[in-house]
């Protein structure tokens, strides 16, 4: 059975960090595109990273420059990093596991997802 699983949310205050960690089981992702998409309440799921296996990054606009998205292909595994938080980060954030082409931030391209982890920033 395959599985992504996201930890290490949780509630911060503006301006402060978290680090996100999501890990696979059930087949190894190493060949993978890997993504972080992150939904507010009554908003979209948005796209947030993606990481690439040759380790190609990609950003939104609104995070980049404060998060910073990486994996360990050993332990199969994604990390987001996400510094100088804001309130409007507030979501629960989901990773996911695509294989590579095209279209990284679209979230229909997407095969695999985990089952996200709250992230609350207070102001």
């Amino acid at each position: 059975q395959v599985q992504l699983v996201e930890s290490g949310g949780g509630l911060v205050q503006a301006g402060g960090s978290l680090r996100l960690s999501c890990a696979a089981s059930g087949r190894t992702f190493n060949s993978f595109v890997r993504g972080w998409f992150r939904q507010a309440p009554g908003k979209e799921r948005e796209f947030v990273s993606a990481i690439r296996q040759d380790g190609l990054t990609y950003y939104a606009d609104p995070v980049k420059g404060r998060f910073t998205i990486s994996r360990d292909n050993a332990a199969n595994t994604v990390y987001l990093q996400m510094n100088s938080l804001k309130p409007e980060d507030t979501a629960v954030y989901y990773c996911a596991a695509k294989r590579e082409g095209v279209r990284v931030n679209f979230k229909s391209t997407y095969e695999y997802w985990g089952q996200g982890t709250q992230v609350t920033v207070s102001s």
